[in-house]
């Protein structure tokens, strides 16, 4: 069997002496040509389709019943290059004597594809990254290491811990900033673990990016998006935990949103990432070298040593009420030994009142239950109905206008340095990384978002 196909599309290649990797030219029964690059065979295609990847980027599958004929036109593609995590890459043009560490995990954007396999790969080698992004190697030399592989869906608290061990590790090393290539799905979670580890101090920008387009298409937004998080990583002023992707669709400017104040608002857009209650931090244009700062609070960078507080409780639970049985699922996450519970509730934070009384069960137990809101924008104020004096009379911690994905990041972290309800509590009401805003009108909705940057 050849890379994944079943005996007789494997016969089929092998009489023609073809190879994933190679470019062919299928003519099918009803005279459509195709041509593109040989695939291996994914494991949920159909058995009987041949996968050819198009010069667009997209793959198609062809049924073997369809297919006249079917030739050669090149050889391989491109092979995958071996590599190590890298020392500098001297034979490289690199115009600055800044240095950057990019820590891979598994994310689009430090990726490749391997046309020997099909698969896409991380850059483990520093001459690989900036063969394919050249444009980075403008504002830094560029060291890379990949830390671990993992689909952004299957990130766990653990992830984070590694991952803020590793940041640690290099930033005492003399680095002037880390880029951490990531999945864009769960990067905003990964962001507010970072920022509440290092909340205490920090000497250097630590930048979170991805693409949400795979660097294979040409849409793709890798290159855009990784130059622009190398320059804010060694040039920004500040020394702050960000998330930069594209501030529009277009390939203009980069914005740079604070780690627990970010949220992925779109599933495929280019600028699918905001700042949620507030301005991002920072505009950049990687194609000049600009940065524009937008919020003039931040702590400025080399202006404190670095402090870490690692650690998460991995038994906490998120989850959002709604015209149903939210109080039976407190109750089980009660009974099943659950440390904390995050709750969206709707409009200023409300739940229904048999959820009350589960909060109130859960608080008696020593469990927080932390309360958001499911509007995204706004705050909770449980202050204003009587549902909500319900819920702070029964132990709700009301977390104002934090993200639902950061309270439970925070909670987590708090959890691992404190089971006392009364510290937790103190710890969830205390600003630690900018991911509680002052009071403000309905001034950041998106539509002002779009219109005034």
């Amino acid at each position: 069997m050849l890379q994944g196909y079943p005996k007789r599309t494997s016969e089929l290649l092998n009489e023609r002496n073809l190879k994933p990797g190679d470019r062919v030219r299928i003519v099918r029964d009803d005279g459509l040509v195709v041509e593109g690059i040989l695939m291996p065979r994914y494991e949920v295609i159909r058995r009987d389709v041949i996968i050819v990847k198009l010069d667009n980027g997209y793959n198609i599958g062809i049924r073997l019943d369809r297919i006249k004929t079917i030739i050669k036109v090149e050889g391989k593609t491109r092979l995958s290059k071996p590599g190590s995590p890298a020392p500098l890459v001297e034979d490289l043009k690199v115009s600055s004597d800044k240095k950057v560490f990019v820590i891979g995990t598994g994310g689009t954007i430090a990726s490749r594809i391997d046309y020997e396999t099909g698969a896409v790969k991380p850059y483990i080698d520093a001459a690989e990254l900036i063969e394919a992004i050249p444009e980075a190697a403008r504002y830094a030399q560029i060291y890379a290491e990949e830390l671990f592989t993992v689909f952004s869906e299957d990130m766990k608290p653990y992830h984070w811990e590694k991952i803020i061990e590793h940041v640690a590790k290099v930033i005492e090393e003399g680095y002037d900033g880390i880029v951490i290539a990531h999945g864009t799905d769960t990067m905003g979670y990964t962001a507010a673990a970072l920022s509440f580890a290092f909340h205490k101090g920090l000497p250097v920008p630590i930048v979170l990016v991805g693409a949400q387009r795979s660097s294979d298409r040409p849409s793709s937004d890798s290159a855009f998006n990784f130059t622009a998080a190398v320059l804010t990583a060694v040039n920004a002023p500040f020394a702050e935990v960000v998330v930069v992707m594209h501030g529009t669709l277009s390939d203009s400017y980069a914005l740079a949103h604070r780690g627990t104040r970010v949220r992925k608002m779109h599933s495929s857009r280019r600028d699918a990432f905001q700042s949620i209650n507030t301005t991002p931090l920072a505009k950049i244009w990687p194609e000049n070298g600009r940065i524009e700062v937008l919020d003039q609070r931040y702590r400025k960078r080399k202006e404190t040593s670095i402090v870490v507080e690692n650690g998460f409780d991995d038994k906490v639970a998120l989850i959002k009420h709604y015209p149903g049985r939210t109080s039976e699922i407190i109750d089980i996450l009660v009974d099943k030994g659950f440390h904390g519970i995050v709750v969206e509730g709707t409009g200023f934070g409300h739940v229904d009142q048999e959820a009350i009384k589960s909060i109130e069960r859960a608080t008696q137990a020593g469990i927080p239950v932390v309360i958001a809101t499911q509007t995204v924008f706004g705050r909770v104020n449980l202050n204003v109905y009587s549902t909500g004096r319900k819920m702070l009379k029964a132990g709700a911690i009301p977390v104002e206008d934090m993200i639902a994905e950061t309270a439970y990041v925070k909670l987590s972290w708090a959890l691992a340095r404190t089971r006392d309800l009364e510290e937790v509590r103190r710890i969830m009401l205390t600003n630690l990384s900018w991911e509680i805003g002052e009071r403000q009108s309905l001034r950041y909705y998106p539509t002002w978002y779009h219109d005034n940057l």
